[in-house]
């Protein structure tokens, strides 16, 4: 690879994508490029947003895997029967899980009340109560943080763990990925202030214990290349099956596709249109776990959130891939 290259894009980084704090490439499992920006290490846990619905995804793998689940048809309050469904909703018993995981699931909103879902006490119910509305089961409508929790509270019933013990005893122990434990908000000053550090290590949940499944998840740059990683091989790190190969498939293949942008969406993944075989687990503030199987490279990238960043993907395509696809 190119010295020259390599500074070309830590001088891109710098300057046209300031609130990346590390950046990690692995091709054919080694690690060919790794370094951080913005004062973190190796070391720095960020919020790394809705990167966690990707986590979520592959813990239901893992739960199909160890019969826990018996289909992504089941209806989702076969799971959560303790709901009360409310008069005149009765539609929403025909969602699946699949609709939870393709983003194909109706909601009564048009702008998310961000404000009252934070300070609920339930976000699992709280979501259950927004399911329905004038939207078809089956169209594609990608619910950023309202309505993931759904699969959360579906874990935890099914499992009789929390989801982050789950994880940690089924993906995290495994993959040698620390998460610390739950974190709960006493303020909004002490959410805005998870949302910037770098050394806060855990997953957000809400008064009930209920970790989020659309966000709230910690991880270093190392440990989102290791889920890429894990991804690349068919489920296998270490020589030891995480989560089947089955399901590595099913969640990278197109299930549904967000027509306005054009984007193909496999079970809370999102697919690479192209030739290649690519996919991505993305956040806000472009959080990024990049799998090209093709090339047998994985790029993940942890950020700080600004809004409207540039597309990581193009970021990756046209300055990473190119240096480090050929390296052995």
């Amino acid at each position: 690879m190119s010295s020259h290259k390599i500074l070309e894009l830590e001088n891109k980084i710098k300057g046209d994508y300031k609130n990346i704090a590390g950046v990690v490439v692995l091709k054919d499992g080694n690690t060919v490029y790794e370094n951080y920006f913005n004062g973190c290490t190796s070391s720095s846990t960020i919020h790394v947003y809705s990167v966690t619905k990707s986590i979520i995804s592959i813990l239901v793998g893992i739960a199909i895997d160890k019969g826990y689940i018996k289909s992504i048809d089941q209806k989702v309050l076969d799971f959560l029967s303790d709901y009360t469904v409310k008069k005149r909703e009765k539609a929403i018993q025909n969602i699946t899980l699949e609709n939870l995981l393709t983003m194909t699931v109706p909601y009564k909103y048009v702008i998310p009340p961000y404000e009252k879902y934070f300070t609920s006490d339930n976000w699992v119910n709280f979501a259950l109560d927004l399911l329905g509305g004038e939207g078809e089961i089956g169209e594609f409508s990608y619910a950023p943080l309202i309505g993931p929790d759904i699969l959360s509270g579906i874990l935890a019933k099914i499992t009789g763990q929390s989801v982050l013990d789950f994880a940690t005893e089924n993906l995290f122990i495994p993959l040698g990925i620390t998460v610390a434990g739950n974190i709960t908000f006493n303020s909004k000053e002490e959410q805005m202030a998870f949302y910037e550090s770098s050394d806060i290590s855990g997953w957000v949940a809400d008064p009930t214990g209920t970790n989020a499944a659309g966000w709230g998840l910690t991880l270093t740059a190392m440990d989102m290349a290791k889920i890429g990683e894990l991804y690349l091989n068919g489920g296998i790190y270490n020589g030891k099956q995480i989560v089947s190969e089955k399901w590595i498939k099913d969640s990278t293949t197109e299930h549904s596709r967000w027509k306005e942008q054009n984007l193909p969406y496999g079970y809370l993944w999102w697919l690479n249109d192209d030739d290649e075989h690519g996919y991505a687990a993305m956040g806000d503030g472009g959080n990024i776990i990049y799998v090209n199987e093709d090339k047998k490279i994985v790029v993940s990238i942890v950020a700080f959130f600004v809004p409207n960043v540039t597309d990581r993907i193009d970021f990756i395509k046209e300055y990473i891939e190119p240096i480090f696809e050929d390296c052995e």
